[in-house]
């Protein structure tokens, strides 16, 4: 299925819920009210335990006729969900396990469980993969009433793939718009590997998200002098095509007033972006409208609501993973930067 949601024949449920607002083509359970850790892996699906068990290959007799499953693998593991039994994946053995309820309990030590509200959460595959996202007390303030809620995003697997990541990223409350800004030489997410003392780690990466109260406010600082920063609608139009330019010969082109010569699809997404930024409601406010801050929210905003993807999956990968639209968030935040020091001219 093209959301990827894990369905457990067993309770007849996919792994995944989300508070109040409906998202995965539908599916999960929807709740009201924010949820307590506890509850959360219940309502998402979670609450199961995966354990490494041993790996037999078989063996074969002189004739070369299958005998029994008997030889044992000594130096790979495989990873098995307890409750249905199904295999996750193949691990060395080294790779320590952490389970579902060590990523909660990560998030509910950050701020010792107060305050941080679990909005998402779910399994994809075979529940291999499981994602959480928790809103963080207080907010991002841009002028007088433009808020930004504050997110931590964590992702874990059990199948041998991937690090555990947990990342900041601010999230408009009107529109959703994911704001993917590592800011210059710095990094919005920590990656922990499936270690042998791996879970120690987790539980001391509190230590490390202090990086989100650092980013929370320089970007509080960084957006508001954007709200002051105007920008014609020109301007805005050669931000967002130098930000979706997809090479470096179509940017040498661009520079060059040889726009044609880019493809025809660039065009179009070009396009859609300005007419997002230019249109939406949430491009209509004071600290948006005719803004530095206007022009990065529409860009972000653009791929966020707007760009197709294959499906919820490759767009949460995208947006969240280090994807394209992560990577173009990142440039169009380069640019504004560089336009608000006056590095960067505009016509």
């Amino acid at each position: 299925m093209a959301h990827q949601l894990y369905f457990n024949e067993l309770t007849g449920a996919h792994s995944f819920f989300s508070v109040k607002e409906k998202a995965w083509h539908g599916l999960g359970k929807i709740v009201e009210d924010y949820p307590t850790s506890q509850e959360a892996l219940q309502f998402a699906g979670l609450d199961y335990e995966v354990v490494k068990e041993d790996l037999y290959t078989t063996s074969f007799n002189m004739d070369g006729q299958a005998m029994d499953h008997d030889k044992r693998v000594k130096t790979h593991y495989a990873t098995i969900r307890k409750d249905t039994g199904d295999i996750l994946g193949v691990v060395g053995k080294d790779y320590e396990i952490v389970q579902n309820t060590d990523a909660f309990a990560f998030f509910d030590s950050i701020v010792e469980g107060e305050g941080i509200l679990y909005e998402t959460a779910g399994a994809l595959g075979q529940g291999e993969r499981v994602f959480i996202t928790a809103k963080l007390p207080g907010y991002i303030r841009v002028g007088k009433d433009d808020c930004i809620d504050k997110y931590l995003f964590l992702t874990t697997s059990h199948d041998g793939f991937g690090s555990i990541m947990a990342a900041f990223t601010p999230v408009r409350i009107c529109c959703n718009n994911t704001l993917n800004a590592a800011l210059r030489n710095k990094t919005n997410c920590i990656r922990i590997r499936h270690t042998a003392n791996a879970k120690e780690r987790l539980q001391q990466a509190h230590k490390l998200m202090g990086i989100s109260n650092q980013l929370s406010v320089q970007m509080e600082n960084i957006f508001n002098h954007w709200s002051k920063v105007p920008v014609t609608d020109n301007q805005l139009n050669q931000l967002i095509r130098q930000t979706l330019v997809p090479n470096k010969e179509a940017l040498q082109a661009l520079n060059e007033g040889r726009e044609e010569e880019c493809s025809t699809y660039y065009q179009h997404i070009c396009d859609s972006a300005f007419t997002y930024a230019m249109s939406n409601d949430t491009q209509q406010l004071e600290t948006t409208r005719g803004t530095l801050f206007g022009a990065y929210n529409g860009i972000t905003g653009y791929f966020q609501n707007v760009r197709n993807y294959k499906n919820d999956t490759a767009k949460m990968k995208s947006l969240l993973y280090g994807g394209l639209a992560q990577q173009r968030g990142q440039v169009a935040f380069n640019l504004c930067t560089s336009f608000a020091a006056g590095e960067l001219q505009l016509n």
